[in-house]
């Protein structure tokens, strides 16, 4: 069964929640990041995205980067643009796009329900993109951003977070650029918070990562990290979790994720989805095709996949 915690948030005054709220860090370039940021100085982005602080021509990888992170993190801190909740909680974030509305708990995963295979990926990963997330994670010793899970829906966690949304004002509600509305709350009651871990662990056999296997691979591998580090490790420690949003399957909406084909190499399109088979399977199933360039194909992955944890990925972290 899964494990989901409650942890002590680091989060935004409710005055500047929306102005410290910014798209998860791997959906724009450097130079995107710094125009997003631009005359802002609460914009989450100066963590996740050090390097629009530093010279244009600075390596996003390099140390300088990640030691700017660090900085402005205390900063953040130090200005009280962040500031930590007092005891360990739950929290319901909902977005709004399209007219649709889903909800879901933010919780902190644990660890080895990922290695155990509790909870479950559908992709592999780069090792560059691990090895950045499981950097930043380590210079900042927080997660700063969740990973977007799923599960197959309780009827009883589902009516806990209804009569919370429908019952009591939401901490954060505003409307970003994009034109998503963005709601949160704070679970404050401590046997609402108490009942939600238990149906976690009683009735959730599964997780599954519907976006952010990056980060969820890195909080994994400093988990594992620390853990050798620690001769005195006992399973509890904060680096055994990691941030997450949890959504019920039955809030879900499942949206195209196109690949891109710039140019056929001289093949036809028949020959083309014949060789493909080689490597993908279900192509004959395809009633047309299309070629479509790769601006497009990009904008769609951010504006349609990544952005459903665009707020709740800068307004909450998960310190150690």
């Amino acid at each position: 069964m899964s494990v989901v915690k409650p942890f002590k948030g680091l989060r935004p005054d409710k005055k500047i929640a929306e102005k410290l709220s910014c798209l998860p860090y791997d959906v724009m370039n450097s130079q995107e990041a710094k125009k997003m940021a631009e005359n802002n100085p609460y914009s989450f982005l100066h963590i996740t995205r050090a390097e629009i602080d530093l010279d244009d021509n600075v390596d996003p990888h390099s140390k300088v980067v990640y030691d700017k992170s660090i900085e402005n993190f205390k900063k953040f801190q130090d200005e009280k643009f962040l500031v930590q909740d007092s005891d360990p909680k739950f929290y319901i974030y909902a977005q709004t796009m399209d007219g649709r509305t889903q909800y879901g708990i933010a919780g902190a995963a644990f660890c080895e329900d990922y290695q155990n295979g509790i909870i479950k990926k559908h992709e592999l990963t780069r090792p560059d993109k691990e090895d950045d997330r499981m950097v930043h994670i380590k210079t900042i010793n927080a997660n700063a951003e969740p990973v977007f899970l799923s599960y197959r829906a309780v009827p009883e966690i589902d009516a806990i977070v209804s009569n919370i949304v429908n019952n009591q004002k939401p901490e954060y509600d505003f409307i970003s650029n994009d034109g998503f509305c963005h709601k949160f709350w704070v679970i404050d009651d401590k046997n609402t918070n108490q009942a939600i871990e238990k149906l976690f662990a009683e009735k959730v056999p599964a997780l599954y990562v519907a976006d952010g296997h990056h980060r969820t691979a890195a909080a994994a591998r400093v988990g594992l990290e620390k853990k050798s580090q620690n001769k005195n490790h006992t399973g509890k420690e904060e680096y055994n979790y990691f941030l997450a949003v949890i959504f019920p399957d039955n809030q879900l909406k499942i949206m195209d994720y196109n690949r891109v084909v710039k140019d056929l190499n001289s093949m036809t399109e028949e020959e083309f989805l014949s060789k493909s088979e080689t490597k993908f399977t279900n192509l004959k199933n395809f009633t047309s095709f299309r070629c479509i360039c790769q601006e497009i194909g990009t904008n769609c992955r951010q504006n349609q996949t990544l952005t459903t944890i665009q707020m709740q990925s800068q307004v909450l972290m998960l310190p150690f």
